[in-house]
């Protein structure tokens, strides 16, 4: 014959949660949000939970293990809510997580074919690269293809990848682009930014950016460039994750970079829009 067994009429609070397959900690939560009733309390200052205490915490649980949030199943223990309103807000959150998995799994897949952080980048940035050989980029441009991902968008990162092709495949070009971020990393605090080797070193910029150019055309690489334009769309704002415009992007990026660097920078950037201005239009 088998023992009595006399189910205890209330059990404590660990009791409670090994029960249901939660934790103490959670079942305290549940009662500060007010989903969870508290019980009483006996004589040694414990809770005490009963029957429908111990109905309602599984049922919590069953909920949470089904995706449901906590304001949902509070609504629906109230009646506030229509449970189809409940479960059309879980298929969309399950199927927002869906696309997230799928594309962590993407990324996990890029990372162990390419064997470096570049495969943490877009699938388009990826594919762009990947025929350069190991080592041919640098960490640093990693770095700025990174921001420009954030910035712009894979899109916007891909079409820059063809510098960094140039650069990887061009020694003459590489050197220079060496030669330019010395000169930038010398523009520290103590250069007036109206140095004159400041606008000289902007010019420099300039030709370099032209022959940078020269060298994506010659290799062809532009036409690649329009070709990811007429695939994707041109609207170089990001993947689905990029909740801030680039400009708001750009004045949460910060950059230590001195005054006259800053100055440098501008005029390379005037330098080039009055070099657009200038070249006759071939169409």
């Amino acid at each position: 014959m088998y023992p009595s067994v006399t189910p205890p009429r209330q059990v404590k609070i660990g009791d409670a949660a090994a029960f249901a397959g939660t934790t103490p900690r959670a079942i305290r939560h549940y009662h500060q949000i007010g989903l969870l009733r508290e019980p009483e309390r006996g004589g040694d200052g414990r809770r005490r939970y009963g029957y429908d205490d111990m109905i309602r915490l599984m049922w919590i649980r069953k909920m949470a293990e089904a995706g449901i949030s906590l304001d949902d199943m509070r609504a629906a223990f109230d009646g506030a809510r229509d449970i189809e309103e409940t479960l059309g807000r879980l298929e969309e959150t399950l199927a927002a997580q869906e696309a997230g998995i799928k594309r962590q799994r993407a990324a996990a897949q890029r990372l162990r074919v390419v064997g470096s952080p570049l495969g943490l980048l877009s699938q388009l940035v990826t594919d762009r690269l990947s025929h350069l050989p190991p080592g041919a980029l640098r960490p640093s441009d990693l770095d700025a293809l990174l921001v420009t991902e954030r910035v712009f968008g894979p899109l916007g990162a891909a079409v820059q990848a063809s510098v960094f092709m140039v650069l990887a495949t061009h020694a003459d070009l590489r050197a220079e682009a060496d030669r330019l971020d010395a000169a930038d990393a010398a523009l520290d605090d103590s250069v007036d930014p109206h140095d004159p080797r400041v606008e000289e070193l902007a010019a420099q910029h300039c030709a370099h950016h032209k022959a940078l150019v020269q060298a994506i055309e010659a290799d062809g690489l532009d036409t690649a460039e329009e070709k990811l334009f007429e695939i994707y769309d041109a609207d170089l704002t990001g993947e689905e994750d990029a909740h801030m415009s680039a400009f708001e992007a750009v004045t949460k990026m910060p950059y230590d970079f001195s005054p006259a660097r800053m100055r440098c920078m501008e005029l390379t950037t005037e330098l080039l829009a009055q070099d657009d201005q200038d070249t006759p239009d071939d169409s």
